[in-house]
């Protein structure tokens, strides 16, 4: 029985860093730093092999790895790492944004573990404050709307 439970708690924990994007970015940081050797390395091959055939010591045979596969991969590296990172910003100013306009949280059905710290608030409770925000945007466009209407007949 116990072993189940620590299975479940394993999977939730894979579970979320699958989605997490920190931690895709720090499982990405490693493979970019190798990515950037092997690069690196590659480049520096071309380049020796390049002098000596400025030299004339070797003939023009080409390189066996090419080093723009690799500043490819380099790049694609690059861009998921930007992407997670841009990603964790979003999901940050969400929070933030929901903080500010939704101060108490809602707890969430799968974490086990219940706070009785009082800074929660039930389902039923939490969809109450969201229809009155959602009321409450649309009666700001109704007014902008009205505004608009009643500029562009002015006109």
């Amino acid at each position: 029985m116990a072993s189940q439970q620590q299975q479940q708690q394993q999977q939730q924990q894979q579970q979320t860093m699958e989605v997490d994007p920190i931690s895709k970015f720090k499982l990405l940081v490693p493979h970019l730093k190798e990515s950037l050797v092997n690069l690196m390395r590659i480049a520096g091959q071309n380049l020796v092999h390049n002098a000596a055939i400025d030299n004339q010591l070797k003939s023009g045979d080409n390189p066996s790895q090419r080093v723009d596969k690799n500043l490819e991969e380099f790049y694609s590296t690059l861009d998921q790492i930007e992407l997670n990172l841009r990603l964790a910003q979003e999901c940050l100013t969400q929070h933030q944004e929901s903080v500010r306009h939704a101060p108490l949280q809602v707890p969430i059905m799968s974490k086990p573990e219940t706070s009785g710290d009082g800074q929660t608030m039930p389902y039923g409770q939490f969809l109450g404050l969201a229809r009155s925000q959602v009321t409450c945007a649309k009666e700001i466009h109704d007014a902008l709307v009205r505004c608009a209407d009643d500029l562009g007949g002015k006109r």
